[in-house]
């Protein structure tokens, strides 16, 4: 029988995660397709059984159901556990629906060689910066500082984490230049969005990284700011198509193109953008 997965979310209409899966599963000969599906707010956990009578290979879980799902769902892996969230589901031989998270290490697969002394600083502390500090710790990061405008929800991330410590955005800018990397999380700088900075870079280390994990646009004001600075960005797009990565491959077995998927998704935003 042929495999068909799915995206999940509200809205849906944006997502890019049909044509990037679509794109590998032709890649990859795997006889498969893969849909967006919107779901309404309220019926989330008829969708989720649907999927299941349907029997659907799996699917991605996008906002706002990535904490939502995970009573609907058979097993939830150690990598959604800690994080609470999940953003993949996969069938497994035995018919069982198991949730994982592959936001945060999708994230730290778009960076490259990281070292493990590297002080990294996250600003936010919602989901997306909760998914990527766990992942970290879990990869044997331990110098991780957490800043967020209400500094105690950094407090209660760094508490959660035992490998972090929390600041204000005033102490993280005042202290920039003792970070290797510096990782954006909030929603600053999306398309019709504040354009504002979460914090400013005059005190940039020399050869720093900056992430941020908006890819829409492409160059961030952030990473515009940091790119004055001759430092390696890396836009979100990375972390988009990495975590797509790994979940292909928890449903299919095989690890598809990333290189060449990211270039594509550059050229269909219109961008000529160029992590470095």
């Amino acid at each position: 029988m042929k495999k068909w997965f799915a995206v999940i979310g509200n809205p849906i209409s944006h997502s890019l995660s049909p044509e990037m899966h679509e794109t590998w599963l032709k890649q990859m000969n795997v006889d498969a397709t893969y849909i967006p599906i919107h779901v309404e707010l309220d019926h989330l956990e008829q969708a989720v059984e649907s999927l299941k009578l349907l029997g659907c290979s799996g699917w991605n879980v996008t906002v706002p159901f990535k904490e939502a799902i995970i009573p609907y769902l058979d097993e939830v892996d150690d990598s959604a556990k800690g994080i609470g969230a999940v953003n993949t589901v996969v069938k497994t031989l035995d018919n069982k629906y198991v949730g994982y998270n592959t936001d945060g290490l999708g994230f730290i697969n778009s960076l490259g060689r990281l070292l493990p002394e590297y002080n990294i600083l996250i600003i936010g502390a919602g989901g997306a910066a909760r998914g990527i500090a766990h992942a970290l710790k879990k990869q044997g990061f331990t110098h991780l500082t957490i800043a967020n405008r209400t500094v105690e929800k950094a407090r209660v991330l760094a508490e959660e984490l035992k490998a972090g410590q929390a600041v204000t955005l005033e102490v993280a800018e005042n202290t920039l230049s003792k970070f290797d990397v510096i990782v954006q999380t909030t929603p600053l700088g999306m398309k019709n969005s504040d354009a504002s900075l979460p914090i400013q870079l005059h005190q940039l280390k020399e050869n720093a990284i900056v992430a941020d994990i908006v890819y829409n646009p492409l160059v961030t004001p952030l990473i515009e700011e940091a790119k004055k600075y001759n430092v390696r960005t890396i836009n979100g797009l990375g972390m988009l198509v990495h975590q797509g990565a790994l979940a292909f491959s928890y449903w299919n077995g095989v690890n598809p193109d990333t290189d060449g998927m990211i270039q594509q998704l550059i050229d269909q935003l219109g961008g000529n953008y160029v992590n470095r």
